[in-house]
């Protein structure tokens, strides 16, 4: 799997996170951090769950 879909599962996982989780934590720029890192390591591992199988 590229760089580039690695990015884009990240930029997306933010605004994932805070769906599933709400909006608890400490902010940054407008975004909850602990929701939002959550997130973005829940869509990564799932993108690169249906992406990195070679089959």
């Amino acid at each position: 799997m590229g760089i580039i879909v690695n990015i884009f599962a990240g930029l997306i996982g933010p605004s994932v996170g805070q769906s599933l989780f709400g909006t608890w934590g400490p902010s940054l720029a407008g975004m909850s951090l602990i929701p939002s890192i959550a997130g973005a390591v829940i869509v990564v591992a799932v993108v690169s769950f249906f992406l990195g199988k070679k089959g």
